[in-house]
Formats: structure tokens, sequence, C-alpha cells
């Protein structure tokens, strides 16, 4: 009988791996398959919002480089492309 106790602790432990990876680690996986694609297909008059907050238009992509057009004053602004959040929908940008 004590055999069977440390397989049913063993097999308890494995689903509760099991349990943990489908929480955790596989949907983090997805939303970073997802963020990659989103900044392959970054192009120019895209509004996007930076991890800082920054909103601004693409006016230039390069291989890992995004030049941003920012309001109120069209300042230029350069980011390397890890640092782009989201791309900000037109309806978005007319809520805030």
């Amino acid at each position: 009988m004590g055999s069977y106790g440390v397989s049913g602790q063993l097999l308890l432990m494995l689903v509760f791996i099991a349990l943990m990876y489908f929480v955790m680690i596989a949907p983090n996986q997805r939303k970073q398959k997802k963020w990659q694609e989103m900044l392959s297909q970054l192009k120019n008059g895209d509004r996007v919002t930076t991890n800082g907050g920054i909103r601004g238009v693409i006016i230039s992509v390069k291989e890992d480089v995004v030049q941003l057009r920012v309001a109120p004053d069209n300042v230029k602004l350069e980011f390397v492309k890890s640092a782009i959040a989201a791309v900000t929908l037109p309806d978005e940008s007319k809520q805030g």
C-alpha cells in the first residue's frame, strides 16, 4: 500500500505541473507570438503606442528601428521596434 501513496503523489504532481503549464506558460507564449507578429507587420502610417505610453504615427520602419511622428509639434522620435506595445486603432485614438 505504501507504493500506491507514492505513485498517487507522483501522479498528482504531474497533473499539477500540466495544469500550471496550461494556465501560465501557454497563454504567455501565445501572447508573445501575437506581439512578434504585430511587430513584423508594422508599416508607415500605422498609429502605435510605445511601452512608455507615447502615441504616434510611424513614418519609417527599418529592421529594428521605427521612427514616429508625435503630436502636437510633429516631433520625430526613434524607437527600437520592441518598444512598440500596440497598434492603436482609429477608434481608440479618438476616445482618449
